[in-house]
Formats: C-alpha cells, sequence, structure tokens
C-alpha cells in the first residue's frame, strides 16, 4: 500500500510574548508528540521554526501552537510558508539569534506558580525553603533583563553560574526549567542577607524566621522584593503602623496590606468571584476590597476608608516570610513619600536607613524597578488604578500601525508611552514628578525601553501645561534632536486613551472628569465634554468656571476651594456662622480670600469636577485639609455608603445651546447648604451630591447625542476611580440606551493620559 502523504517543511514565525514564557520547551514537546523533526529558536523579533513532517500533521502542529500554548504565553501573530522538506533528522532547540532593529515582547514579572510553591514547601526537595525558586512559568523577567533576545547572560542572573543539577534542569526540553534563564537553587544562586539600618548583618541560621521574629515584635523591615524594595510591619497593630507613617512622612494615605492566602483575605474582606480570580491571577496586583467591620487590621492602615488593597504573596520571599509570620502585614512601596521605589541594597540602606529598623536583602540585582498593581472591580470588570508589577510592560494593542512615537505623559502619575507597528508600551508607574530622584528614574526607564523596543522616536508628544516636567522634557528632547514636537491637550488625551483601551476609534461623546488640565483658552479644566476622535476634540459642555483662591495651594486646602465657591456663587451673606467648616478658618485667612476672589489675583479660574468634589467635601464637614491626592473626594464617597437616602438629588442649571452646554452650580451648592444648615447627615449630602453628578453626566449625553447622533460615551478622568460615582454614571447611561467605554488596561487617572498622547501624535501624521 503506497503512502500518499505529502511532505513538507514548514516555516513558522510566533510573535508575542513567546519569550521566557516556556514557548520553546513547549514546541519542542509539541514537535515530538507530532513525531516531526526540525528546530526552534528564539531571536530578537519573535520565536521562528523550522518542522517538517506531512501536511495534514502540520497542519495539527500549527493549530496546536496557537490553542495550546503555554498559560503565561501571548501569541499576536503566527505566520507560515511552506517549502520543499529539508530532511532535518529529530528535533532540536538552536541558540538564540540577534537580529539588529528587531524587537521582541517581553513579559512582565509574574507570581510563584503553584509547582515552584510546592518545591518551597516540600521538606526534602532541594529548593525545600529557597527563596528565589522559579520556573518558565513564573519569576522575575522584566526587572532582571538588560536586552533582548532573552537570555540569561543578557539578565542580571549572568553572575550567578548554575549548579550540575540546575544546568541539567536548563538543559532538559522535557523539563518546566528548561531554559528558565533566573533558574538557581541554594547551591549556585542569589541569597538573602539581614542587616540593621546600618548594613550590619545580622547572623541567624534561619534569616526568614528571624524576618518573621522581628515583625511580630513591632519592628518595620525593608525587603528586597521583584522591582524594589517594600517596607513591611504588622497590619494588625496601631504602633507600628503609626510609626511608619511617621517615619515615611505619610500621615494619612492608605497601605496596601498582604495577607498569607485567600482564606485569610477573606477574613478581612467581602470578594466576589472577579475579585478573587484577580487576587489569584499571575498579575497578582493590588485589589482594593470592601473592608469587613470585624477585620482585625488596624484602621491606621486606611484611615477613615470602607476599602482596603490587600494582596497575596507573589514571590517565595513573600511565601515565607507569611507563613513564618502568620499574621497581615502593611506592604508598601521602599521609599520616602514621593520618592521612586528604592531598587538597589546599597541605595536602600542609604534612602531608607530612617526608616525601617531592618532590611531583608539579596544579591540579585534588580535592573528596573518596578511598583505594585493596583486594581479595582467595578461593574464586574477589572479596571487598572496603577499599571506596573505583572502588566508593563506588555503593549496595548492599537488598531492601525504607528509611526515611532515618545509620549511623555502627565506630572501626576506619570506613565511614558513609547509606539511603533500596532503596539503602545505604556510604562510602568513612574510616579508625581516632583523631583530629581523621579526624573532620573523617569529619563532611564525611557531609554530601557527604547532599548528593549528598539524605538527611536520621530514624534515627541506632551502635555499643553508649560511647567509640567516632562513637558520640558519633551520640549527639550525636541529641540535637541530636531524631532517633531505635538502638544496634546490634557482631556482630549483622556478620552483618547480611554478609546485606544478598548480599540475604539470614535468619534464618540467624551466625559473627562478629573482635578486639573491645562485648557486651550489657557484656563484650568477638568469637568469636561467633548465630541473626539483620535484627530480632533470640540469642547461641548463644561462645568461653569469658578475661582480657585490660591492656585494650586488651595489643592491641599480644600476649604479654601469652599470658600470661593460660595462668595462666587451666594456672596458674602451665604457665609453662615453655623457652618461647621467655618469655624476652623481665621479671619486674616478669610479676608486673604475674599480678597482673592473679588479681584482675581492669585485665583485662576477652573472648571474642575475634582475641585468640586473637594469644595462639597469641606463644606459638609467631611475633610477640610488633604495629606494625598482627592482625600477629601474619597473620603465623600466613602462617607456617602452610610446614607440611607439612595435617590435624593440636587438641582443644577443648564444654559447654552445645543452646541454648547454650561452647568451652572448656584443651585446645587445653595441645596448642600441648605441641608447642612437643617442637619442633614454628611452621609445624606454626599450621597445626593453622587446622584446629582451622574445626573448631569446623563443629561447632557442626552442633549449632545440629540445634537450629533453619537451614541458611544466615554469616560475618563482621575474622578471614576470612585466606584459610587462610575456605577451611578454607567447605569444612568445604560439604561438611557448608550454603549460605554471604560477603562481596563490603563488607569482612568493620569497614569493613562501617555496613551492618549501618544494616539492623538501617530493620527496627526
Amino acid at each position: 500500500m503506497s503512502d500518499n502523504r505529502i511532505f513538507q517543511l514548514a516555516r513558522i514565525s510566533a510573535r508575542g510574548v513567546v519569550q521566557g514564557v516556556g514557548f520553546r520547551p513547549f514546541v519542542y514537546g509539541l514537535a515530538r508528540q507530532h513525531g516531526l523533526n526540525g528546530w526552534v529558536c528564539n531571536t530578537s523579533e519573535d520565536v521562528k521554526i523550522e518542522v517538517e513532517g506531512d501536511r495534514k500533521t502540520l497542519d495539527l502542529f500549527i493549530s496546536d501552537l496557537e490553542h495550546k500554548a503555554p498559560p503565561l504565553a501571548r501569541i499576536e501573530n503566527i505566520s507560515v510558508s511552506f517549502d520543499a522538506p529539508a530532511g532535518y533528522k529529530g528535533f532540536e532547540i538552536r541558540h538564540s539569534v540577534a537580529t539588529p532593529g528587531k524587537y521582541q515582547l517581553v513579559s512582565p514579572d509574574i507570581a510563584t506558580c503553584q509547582p515552584c510553591l510546592d518545591d518551597i514547601f516540600t521538606s526534602g526537595n532541594r529548593r525545600f525553603h529557597y527563596p528565589f525558586t522559579n520556573c518558565t512559568n513564573c519569576g522575575p523577567r522584566f526587572t532582571i533583563i538588560k536586552d533582548i533576545p532573552y537570555d540569561r547572560p543578557l539578565t542580571t542572573m549572568s553572575v550567578f553560574k548554575m549548579c550540575p543539577d540546575c544546568q541539567r534542569e536548563y538543559e532538559d526540553p522535557l523539563d518546566r526549567r528548561f531554559h528558565a534563564q533566573p533558574n538557581a537553587c541554594p547551591v549556585c544562586g542569589p541569597q538573602l542577607q539581614l542587616t540593621d539600618n546600618l548594613g550590619k548583618t545580622v547572623d541567624y541560621d534561619d534569616i526568614i524566621e528571624k524576618t518573621a521574629s522581628l515583625l511580630k515584635e513591632e519592628r518595620i523591615i525593608a525587603i528586597k522584593g521583584l522591582g524594589g524594595f517594600l517596607l513591611a510591619c504588622n497590619a494588625e497593630n496601631a504602633g507600628p503602623v503609626m510609626l511608619l507613617r511617621q517615619r515615611k512622612r505619610r500621615p494619612s494615605k492608605p497601605f496596601a496590606v498582604m495577607v498569607k492566602d485567600i482564606e485569610e483575605a477573606r477574613k478581612h474582606c467581602e470578594i466576589n468571584e472577579v475579585e478573587e480570580k484577580l487576587l489569584k491571577s499571575p498579575q497578582s496586583p493590588i485589589v482594593l476590597l470592601k473592608w469587613k467591620p470585624g477585620s482585625t487590621i488596624c484602621k491606621e492602615v486606611g484611615p477613615g476608608l470602607k476599602y482596603i488593597g490587600v494582596m497575596l504573596p507573589y514571590t517565595p520571599i513573600h511565601h515565607l516570610i507569611m507563613k513564618a509570620a502568620g499574621l497581615p502585614l502593611v506592604m508598601t512601596s521602599g521609599n520616602v513619600s514621593e520618592e521612586p521605589i528604592a531598587g538597589e541594597n546599597s541605595e536602600a540602606l542609604r534612602r531608607l536607613g530612617a526608616i525601617a529598623d531592618y532590611f531583608l536583602l539579596h544579591n540579585r540585582d534588580i535592573y528596573s524597578t518596578y511598583d505594585d498593581s493596583v486594581a479595582i472591580v467595578a461593574n464586574g470588570i477589572p479596571q487598572l488604578v496603577r499599571r506596573a508589577r505583572g502588566y508593563a510592560p506588555y503593549p496595548i494593542h492599537l488598531t492601525y500601525s504607528s509611526p515611532q512615537i515618545l509620549a511623555c505623559g502627565a506630572e501626576e502619575k506619570n506613565t511614558f508611552c513609547l509606539t511603533r507597528d500596532n503596539h503602545a508600551f505604556v510604562s510602568q508607574h513612574i510616579g508625581d514628578m516632583e523631583n530629581l530622584e523621579t526624573m532620573e528614574h523617569y529619563e532611564r526607564t525611557i531609554e530601557l525601553y527604547k532599548q528593549l523596543f528598539r524605538i527611536e522616536p520621530e514624534i515627541i508628544a506632551y502635555d499643553m501645561h508649560p511647567e509640567y516636567l516632562p513637558t520640558k522634557y519633551a520640549l527639550e528632547q525636541a529641540e535637541k534632536t530636531g524631532i517633531r514636537s505635538i502638544p496634546v491637550q490634557h482631556h482630549h488625551a483622556h478620552i483618547v486613551s480611554c478609546m485606544a483601551d478598548n480599540g475604539f476609534e470614535g468619534p464618540v461623546i467624551g466625559l473627562a472628569f478629573d482635578g486639573t488640565g491645562f485648557g486651550t483658552d489657557g484656563k484650568i479644566w477638568g469637568g469636561e465634554f467633548m465630541v473626539a476622535d483620535y484627530k480632533s476634540f470640540k469642547r461641548v459642555g463644561q462645568l461653569e468656571y469658578l475661582p480657585l483662591p490660591g492656585g494650586s495651594a488651595a489643592i491641599k486646602k480644600p476649604y479654601r476651594i469652599a470658600l470661593g465657591y460660595i462668595l462666587a456663587l451666594l456672596g458674602e451673606n451665604a457665609l453662615d456662622s453655623r457652618l461647621g467648616f467655618l469655624s476652623k478658618i481665621d479671619r486674616v485667612e478669610l479676608d486673604l480670600v475674599r480678597k482673592q476672589v473679588e479681584s482675581n489675583l492669585n485665583s485662576p479660574l477652573t472648571s474642575s469636577m475634582g475641585r468640586l468634589f473637594d469644595a462639597v467635601s469641606a463644606m459638609a464637614g467631611i475633610r477640610s485639609t488633604i495629606d494625598y491626592e482627592a482625600q477629601a473626594a474619597i473620603e465623600m464617597e466613602m462617607k456617602s455608603y452610610e446614607s440611607a437616602d439612595e435617590q435624593g438629588s440636587y438641582p443644577f442649571t443648564l444654559t447654552g445651546d445645543d452646541s454648547y452646554h454650561i452647568i451652572l452650580l448656584h443651585d446645587l451648592i445653595s441645596a448642600v447648604l441648605n441641608d447642612l444648615l437643617r442637619g442633614c447627615p454628611q452621609s445624606t449630602v454626599g450621597m445626593r451630591f453622587h446622584n446629582t453628578i451622574a445626573a448631569m453626566a446623563a443629561d447632557i449625553s442626552l442633549k449632545i447625542r440629540g445634537s450629533t447622533g453619537l451614541n458611544t460615551v466615554a469616560l475618563s478622568g482621575g474622578c471614576f476611580q470612585n466606584r459610587l460615582l462610575l456605577t451611578s454614571v454607567v447605569n444612568r447611561l445604560e439604561s438611557g440606551g448608550f454603549k460605554v467605554l471604560k477603562h481596563r488596561q490603563v488607569p482612568c487617572n493620569d497614569g493613562g493620559i501617555s496613551l492618549g498622547q501618544a494616539v492623538i501624535a501617530g493620527a496627526a501624521t
């Protein structure tokens, strides 16, 4: 009987996250399973495969490549061409090939997988209690990579020579540690060191047990993790938590907490299925969860809040410490307030020596520092509030091929974005651009991304605000290199960021609700309604302009904003002495604010929704001064959840015509003050205010739909981190028949601005 099968050679290119995730051993095993011969290798661009056999088997192999790939692989594209067989004998994994100018996607750092945890906690295993255990399915990636292709010599693991046992695993295509670049064991890999805050070694047989005992003794420990240092202390005891606040200069901004497992998390928080899946995902972000009243985590961890940021252990070091300590731990970024996270041992001892009592160090270098990601679940959908570990530098996919662009981002919660092809590489969270250390971190990370993804920007995009440090950086770079520079309006960038996040090119009705953005008229915007697409926007509605007495200084003192709004809208007679917040303002400051409002001296006009939230929070006596951004609005949201009145709202007035809508706030502020003078609870005032803003959003969106025919609404800006507001706005819009776009992959706050800037700049070419 003759063999009628057709034998061919398939040349395959697989692109995406296909390096450092066990893809080559998967290909090797798949080829052997199908009885095919050939080879596989990494290049700077892709994973190349040549495999030969009969056509039917080749087709099955190609299908399995895509549908049975390792869990951490993300295949974006598989291209195949066929040729005559080359006569390969067997199947091999070849050495990586560097290709000039080509790039490969880089995997984010991933939480420890279950098989590695089994190794760590199985007595007799050669990695028992080894805190740097990893395999191709987990462990460090981006934070140790110096360049591509992803091979050990191009990582910070290059200084550790594998022992014979590790080398054997590394070379065995059927072992899960095959070509695991950070592969190591206690014999040949990185080691822990415990020191005091002067760097003097503390000798103990079991460093983990000693660290756990120090945490139980209420000490503060700086722990070197995947992407930098975390500051840890007992989360059940107010003493060390308040001491950490004092030393870190973080009076009230909430801390994140790490718990040992999901069962422990349930003791402290209400957790739905989506939140549980997010907590246990390979990305393992901090998830903001509803705090149970009976939780033993002390209230000083999140003063005045009903939600708490919780994460599960995501490295072997964390798992070992959490098991040994047996209690929830504060785990907050290893920095002084507003500085970047510390990454190296000497740097940490220098910068954190006045905060931590002890340091848990190790000798695996961190090449790029990385904060923890933060997420919420709203309307059943996970949304990132801070995008870093576990997510960056995986790109946002664009619906078009972009030129090579650097978008420099905003001043607060900064990220930058580099684009090429259909990829937008939004950086990890950089932070608030307030000091030299953050600026240096920003510039270093831009250079790293340019190198990894082989990008030489042809265009540089930046925010219109002339005083933003990223704007100044952009203009300096444009002058130095001669490349084209494109200014982008802050709120247009917000809306386009949401559109690109959802793969929607528009046009849309855009609702940009945030704190501060430089407007095209030179005023401070922030409560904006737009009709927008990638190329342009038209402002079709806004909150009325009101004074910001003292300018940016008023943001730290919401009572000043409240005073300014009341004086501008209702006049001196509305400053009733029965309003509690007035009793905390001395006569000198009151007179100063009055003069600023009357004379427009150092009192810029703003349409900001964030500032309106601040003002009402202060009027209600919820928060008059703040220690961290949006504190007044956040605490009003928390207070509003206590309200028995879930339907009430306040009046507001619309003026303008079908082409432009201005929301007048006289009636709203007057009604708020009347409620307060009647003794209405803060919670009721807060809930009615939230309902009012949601009604504004829906009413004006309906009017814009009536004049434009548009039915898709994009929501962006930091105000939409407020779950009460977001849920109410979405419910009203969807009940009105709108399609609503919400952020998912990048934050709705200024951490998503750079994506919008890059897309707008690309559309301008």
